[in-house]
């Protein structure tokens, strides 16, 4: 994490005067497979990462929320406890507060205002669920703020999602806010999207997770997200069942599929395909077979891009780039919603500099800039943070 408790703390001082009553921080996450298959009720394996966002805030008692957004300039907002989402096009990025604002005393947290200071270290635009992120530390904060630090953590999760639906306009499934809430050191999270189980996943030792942001910055709320949706929704009414998670690819062929129209269909199987690749990472992590998991997430790829159709060419590009120069033991896929943002890799460690001079020397994003390389180690979920 680069940004520290000093930073975030500096800033509520100099906006609002005195000291912060709680600081919390969330971190992003990065999906190493399972891509639009949570909101199908299905399996996903994303982890959280050492970026973050920050919270430091003050409870007031006048019903009014006072907002600094120090990574966004400096932008400031206020807003009554209780009042709705914000104009997107100016004042969008209120409303994950506005949200958890809204629904938090309906889980038991009284709010009777804050003034709030919010920053991070997350590149935006990456895929790496800044907004999650946002959603379980202004949580967290307000939850504090009345005096529930130990707020259940998976119930913040959900609390975030209904946010992300009612205040943002995004149709999200639940796993951005979930592994933001409840990451495992050291550990992937393979989460059952229906029962909300969690199994932790250790990283094999002697690897490295590197994301590559490929510099064309997405959005999730262009349309697209909330299309797909509709149409795996409209593939599982077809095959009457209660989500995707609940067929296999036999059922996608033959009889079954006749009169499902052609996209729905692809749409359908980049879904199905996808959960039992996830299952097999799981298992390929656990084992220590790094060639099987490459497999799986160049698999994965070809997925999205030919059967989900969320992917474009830069991105495109840049998971080939990785495949090739990592070679047999490990791999790469586009990671989060899809239209741009990053790819993942899996790499030995020994490979990171050759593999990280590869992306240097043959990758320029669509403004000519050099791609940003991190490594990203498996971070915790949520929590109150203490002075360093």
């Amino acid at each position: 994490m680069t940004i520290r408790y000093g930073d975030i703390s500096a800033l509520f001082t100099r906006h609002f005067g005195g000291l912060a009553d709680v600081v919390t921080a969330a971190p992003g996450r990065v999906n190493l497979i399972g891509e639009h298959t949570d909101y199908n009720d299905g399996f996903v394996l994303p982890m959280g990462i050492d970026r973050h966002t920050m919270v430091a805030a003050r409870r007031r008692n006048d019903g009014q929320v006072h907002l600094i957004a120090g990574d966004l300039g400096g932008a400031t907002a206020s807003f009554p406890v209780g009042s709705g989402p914000a104009a997107m096009a100016t004042d969008g990025w209120t409303n994950y507060v506005r949200g958890m604002a809204a629904l938090m005393p309906a889980h038991g947290v009284s709010i009777s205002g804050a003034d709030i200071a919010i920053a991070g270290d997350m590149p935006r635009g990456a895929g790496l669920s800044s907004s999650a992120a946002l959603e379980n530390a202004v949580g967290l904060a307000f939850a504090a703020l009345d005096g529930q630090p130990d707020f259940d953590r998976a119930l913040l999760a959900r609390v975030g999602q209904q946010a992300e639906h009612a205040f943002a306009g995004c149709h999200c499934g639940i796993m951005d806010q979930l592994v933001s809430a409840c990451a495992h050191p050291g550990h992937a999270l393979l989460i059952d999207c229906r029962s909300l189980a969690r199994q932790s996943v250790a990283l094999p030792a002697g690897f490295e997770v590197m994301i590559v942001h490929s510099g064309v910055v997405r959005g999730l709320v262009d349309g697209e997200y909330n299309v797909r949706r509709a149409q795996c929704e409209m593939a599982a009414r077809h095959f009457a069942v209660p989500a995707l998670r609940d067929l296999d690819l036999a059922q996608l062929v033959g009889p079954w599929a006749a009169g499902l129209d052609a996209v729905s269909l692809r749409r359908a199987r980049h879904v199905v395909s996808e959960n039992a690749r996830t299952l097999a990472m799981a298992k390929a992590l656990t084992s220590g077979d790094m060639v099987q998991a490459g497999r799986l997430m160049a698999e994965s790829h070809a997925s999205m891009r030919d059967d989900f159709a969320i992917t474009v060419p830069p991105v495109d590009a840049l998971a080939v780039l990785l495949q090739e120069a990592i070679g047999e033991e490990g791999g790469a896929r586009m990671t989060g919603g899809g239209f741009g943002g990053a790819v993942v890799a899996i790499l030995p460690t020994d490979r990171v500099a050759s593999v990280s001079a590869a992306v240097h020397a043959a990758y320029r994003t669509p403004s000519g800039q050099p791609a940003t390389i991190m490594l990203a180690s498996a971070s915790g979920g949520v929590s109150c943070i203490a002075p360093d």
